[in-house]
């Protein structure tokens, strides 16, 4: 199991064109960010901080739930902490989903989500939660349609109303059981 360390770095390669996370040990993580999407203080060399340990955690508590193999946890908990630190900021992207709620329901870092749309439905992990509108992640491993010419990979995020989300995290968690004889 991959453990944060303070050791560990973030830094941009211009060869990858990527964000990348040096895990150490000659170790090295790339994250699913080119250029165009990261602000430019990624630019540098950037230590893997408290707050980036933190959500590490958080993310990967929920991702838990997931169903994911062990290695596809990791993974996408390292997208979802390189997209909340580093990001640019963007305007949601609602058009891509139908609009469910009075947008009243405001969901918190970590939550797992369900957006829809005419062609499919998927969960999400919100990543960072703003007043109207939140950055999530998909965490379909199949992708998830946008419309007939676009799609979402695996940990790729984007932001979206809260009208348009549903909270999940019902879906996911087991309620234990008592057998009465």
């Amino acid at each position: 199991m991959l453990k944060p360390s303070d050791k560990w770095t973030w830094y941009y390669d211009d060869s990858e064109g990527h964000l990348m996370l040096d895990l150490g040990d000659g170790m090295v993580f790339k994250t699913n960010l080119p250029r165009k999407l990261i602000v430019d203080c990624a630019i540098g060399v950037n230590e893997f901080s408290v707050d980036d340990a933190s959500a590490y955690q958080t993310y990967k508590e929920q991702i838990a739930l997931l169903g994911l193999s062990e290695p596809r946890q990791a993974e996408l908990s390292l997208y979802c902490v390189a997209a909340k630190r580093f990001h640019k900021p963007v305007q949601p992207k609602s058009w891509f989903f139908d609009s469910i709620s009075d947008g009243q329901t405001i969901p918190e870092e970590g939550d797992l989500i369900r957006l829809s749309n005419s062609i499919n439905q998927g969960y999400f992990i919100v990543l960072e939660v703003g007043e109207c509108a939140s950055l999530c992640a998909s965490v379909s491993l199949e992708g998830f349609e946008l419309s007939g010419t676009k799609s979402m990979q695996f940990g790729q995020a984007i932001k979206v109303m809260h009208d348009r989300l549903t909270v999940a995290n019902h879906h996911f968690h087991t309620q234990p059981i008592a057998l009465v004889g």
